[in-house]
């Protein structure tokens, strides 16, 4: 199956899993069995399952044919080439492809002189002004090309213009731009591209990302600590003639592996080897040259030879352009698209299913537990009333006395109930004040102007740690506010379960290890781009500063919006069982008392009640046998086994 069939595949089974969610979700709102916190909570899990995308990043050095892959892998079928693939530098600036339903087919640029904003990226994107945006026939292979050429457009600018927008000048070209004979250097027009046209795998929720080179890429925090970061699969591409070069090495280290060790996800691609097929050598020979390349590569980059796939992205194009099966066999590009068909979309498919689970799972084991005590109680009161038959007022008298004694027990309870709610409201509201926007946001203010007002380095470097220390201290006593309100609400679960009978698991607990784990990322990728001597001598303070704002500030408050939105509906979860379990038992006790108080009042009413209690346990029944279908329904969709673990609730009593 090709990379192609697979992301349809996992297309369908996303569908397929939005329409188990949306039974499960109808049928609680239709039983009335599903608050508005729930109703809201399966919305969201709905959109995250409709919005979620495949990204896919494509970085190299120049002239290594990251666009000619591109075109190879995803786009053959308009029998020819889309991006723009030629000698030279193509990609000049970084180009998204994707597509969503209310887009226009368009390319959309944002001009490179908006690097002088202090804007960070991701709120220039809203504003729709900035871009220069040019329509495309996405039905023309020849109108797509004659826009798309656009990406690689440039212009030349002065030294000084070309630091105030953030590029290094090296008279050399090795760590800089390299200034011509007339004093100017050559930049990119644009800053950014996004083009969206209706590929069928753009409408599936792929996001394919193309980088520019080294001297590019660099100057664009957005994709060192952004986009790149977050690709589900990065495809490092090299020059099978030329092997790992020294400006490949530094786009290696410094925006692929971060220096860490080899990552899920991050595969290089050994390009071009159809340079080897000269007709001189014959295909062993060809094979052991590659495999030499190979474990040179491995070697020098520090990974296993599994993760380094040898082809020819451009052989490869023109046999799928063709029908060239033995061409294509022999650019090896199928094993590039086995890997990651086998290797990406099962990891992305595991974590998806896992996070649906988990939501939808902890929302049926509470529906369960509210209908199997409502089981019970139907069935109580069915006993209380079977066995008042022939029973004197006297009897019935002490019945009612004992259900209200139950229920005056119950409301002593409630004071305590309410007590711990309000106790509840009030550590929340302390618990998201650490996470509050609004104090990232002062302290964000107080950085900048301790970064403006430095006079050296070391003053710069002073006010990032700081930073980061004061948003660490928030996540922490976060953390710390977040236990304390787990070991209250477990202290008042198993009180509400021994004295009153109520069917509670101990409440749900909730890390913020993956937002502390961003921010240590956040602060390495600081270390590593900013906080060396060479950039704190030859970039100018303001430029420097700008970049904090533009990354730094910016992801870190994406990371605390993050943690407010997942924090608040811990809240909202952690709490629900015990509402429910209290609102039923409630009503149940209400039920029993008036049962008994209209057998006191009229005796001959005593079989109609208990013909109307056994007709509502048959409807319960009902009720639990549906939510186990539907259970059933969407563990078929999530594909897991039939005896999951997790399928063992609800049980029909």
């Amino acid at each position: 199956m090709t990379l192609a069939e697979q992301f349809s595949a996992y297309s369908r089974w996303r569908g397929e899993t939005i329409d188990a969610v949306q039974q499960l979700r109808s049928w609680l709102v239709r039983n009335e069995l599903c608050d508005a916190q729930s109703s809201l909570r399966l919305h969201y899990l709905i959109e995250r399952l409709r919005e979620d995308k495949l990204n896919i990043a494509f970085v190299a050095e120049y002239s290594r044919g990251k666009s000619e892959l591109i075109n190879a892998i995803f786009f053959s079928d308009f029998g020819d080439r889309i991006l723009p693939s030629s000698t030279g530098r193509t990609t000049m600036c970084p180009t998204e492809l994707h597509w969503s339903p209310d887009a226009e087919p368009e390319l959309r640029l944002l001009p490179i002189s908006t690097r002088m904003r202090p804007e960070p990226m991701s709120e220039l994107r809203q504003e729709a002004d900035l871009w220069t945006v040019v329509p495309l026939d996405s039905a023309s292979a020849a109108c797509l090309q004659a826009a798309l050429a656009r990406v690689s457009e440039v212009m030349r600018i002065t030294c000084d213009e070309a630091v105030r927008l953030g590029f290094k000048i090296d008279a050399s070209g090795e760590s800089g731009l390299k200034p011509g004979g007339d004093g100017l250097v050559e930049v990119p027009s644009w800053r950014h591209a996004m083009i969206q046209f209706p590929h069928p795998l753009l409408e599936q929720g792929l996001v394919v990302l193309d980088t520019p080179g080294l001297n590019a890429i660099g100057a664009e925090p957005d994709l060192t600590l952004s986009l790149l970061p977050n690709a589900h699969a990065v495809l490092f591409i090299l020059a099978a003639d030329t092997g790992v070069t020294q400006s490949d090495m530094a786009v290696w280290r410094d925006y692929v592996s971060m220096g860490g060790a080899q990552r899920k996800g991050r595969m290089v691609v050994l390009n071009k080897i159809d340079g080897l097929w000269d007709g001189l050598r014959d295909e062993a020979r060809i094979d052991a040259e590659i495999e030499h390349q190979v474990r040179s590569v491995a070697e020098t980059l520090n990974i296993g030879a599994d993760a380094i796939f040898p082809v020819s992205a451009q052989k490869g194009l023109v046999a799928r352009v063709s029908g060239d099966h033995a061409l294509l066999e022999k650019s090896r590009l199928p094993r590039l698209e086995n890997a990651l068909a086998n290797d990406l979309l099962p990891t992305k498919q595991e974590i998806v299913r896992d996070n649906t689970l988990a939501e939808t799972q902890d929302m049926i084991e509470q529906i369960a537990a509210l209908l199997l005590a409502r089981m019970k109680g139907v069935r109580e009161q069915v006993k209380e009333l079977t066995d008042l038959r022939g029973k004197n007022q006297s009897v019935i008298e002490y019945m009612m006395h004992k259900i209200r004694t139950e229920k005056d027990e119950f409301e002593q309870g409630l004071k305590k109930y309410y007590a711990v709610r309000s106790i509840f409201s009030d550590m929340s509201n302390k618990l998201l004040a650490h996470l509050g926007l609004d104090k990232l946001r002062d302290e964000t203010r107080k950085t900048r102007d301790a970064m403006l007002e430095a006079n050296f380095s070391t003053g710069l470097l002073t006010a990032m740690k700081a930073f980061f220390a004061s948003v660490r201290a928030n996540l922490d006593n976060s953390a710390t506010e977040i236990a304390e309100i787990t070991r209250m609400l477990d202290s008042m679960y198993r009180r509400f379960s021994v004295e009153h009978g109520l069917k509670l698991a101990a409440p749900g607990t909730f890390s913020t290890r993956r937002y502390a784990n961003e921010l240590k990322r956040l602060e390495k990728a600081i270390d590593s781009q900013f906080n060396t001597t060479l950039v704190l001598v030859t970039t100018e303070k303001h430029v420097l500063t700008q970049k904090f704002f533009e990354t730094v500030a910016a992801q870190t408050r994406r990371t605390f919006e993050l943690a407010n939105r997942d924090v608040e509906q811990w809240l909202r979860a952690v709490m629900a069982p015990l509402e429910i379990q209290v609102r039923e038992y409630q009503l149940q006790l209400k039920r029993r008392l008036e049962s008994v108080k209209r057998i006191h009042q009229a005796a001959h009413t005593l079989e109609d009640r208990v013909e109307e209690l056994q007709q509502a346990e048959n409807g319960v029944l009902t009720q639990l046998n549906e939510l186990k279908a539907l259970q059933t329904r969407l563990h078929h969709a999530l594909g897991l086994p039939a005896d999951h673990e997790s399928n063992k609730q609800p049980v029909a009593a």
